[in-house]
């Protein structure tokens, strides 16, 4: 029997997406240098995204370093099946973005950089607006914010039952403090009525 070999990298169903390309220059001694910068952003459609941006002297090389530092860069993002557990917003610079769940069937109804993000991260139906800068780069890295400070119902549930804890554990401590009080009190107006 002959054995198998894959000359190819195993595919790890990351998706990838650019966001944008610009043409950017330096000038140095001799005149300009003319670079190009990409943005991207890469997910597993199943709450994993990464974001992130690099320079080369050529666009292939560009989208290539960023996808790699994008890979290095993932984050989980807390979903509650197809959308957002709860609304959010996100400032980064000049840029603010809005994330809000939606219902199932609604689509993903963003522009602009927030899109691609949102996509690749797997979620499918969320509502969400832009506000301040229009700068794709800003915006982009506000998105990643509002999605890092997603919560988990479960999250939610366990700080509320530890606040509620604490609140009875207060009022256990106020009544008992009030109780002795009252007996110190009361003892006192009695020793005062015998004199």
């Amino acid at each position: 029997m002959m054995a198998k070999f894959f000359s190819e990298r195993e595919k790890d169903d990351i998706e990838e997406r650019v966001i944008q390309i610009d043409r950017i220059t330096r000038v140095v001694k001799g005149g300009r240098r003319l670079r190009f910068r990409a943005i991207v952003a890469v997910g597993d459609g199943n709450g994993r995204v990464g974001l992130a941006v690099d320079k080369s002297s050529e666009v292939v090389g560009a989208i290539q370093k960023a996808t790699r530092k994008a890979r290095k860069n993932m984050i989980n993002v807390n979903l509650s099946e197809t959308t957002i557990p709860h609304e959010v917003t996100a400032e980064f610079a000049g840029a603010k973005v809005f994330l809000k769940p939606a219902q199932k069937g609604t689509g993903v109804i963003a522009g602009g950089a927030v899109r691609p993000i949102l996509e690749v991260a797997g979620i499918k139906d969320i509502l969400s607006k832009i506000q301040g800068s229009s700068s794709k780069l800003n915006n982009s890295y506000a998105a990643i914010e509002a999605l890092k400070m997603l919560r988990r119902f479960a999250d939610d549930k366990e700080d509320q039952n530890q606040t509620k804890e604490k609140i009875v554990a207060k009022k256990k401590k106020t009544n008992s403090k009030k109780e002795k009080g009252a007996v110190d009190g009361s003892s006192q107006a009695k020793k005062a009525s015998k004199k």
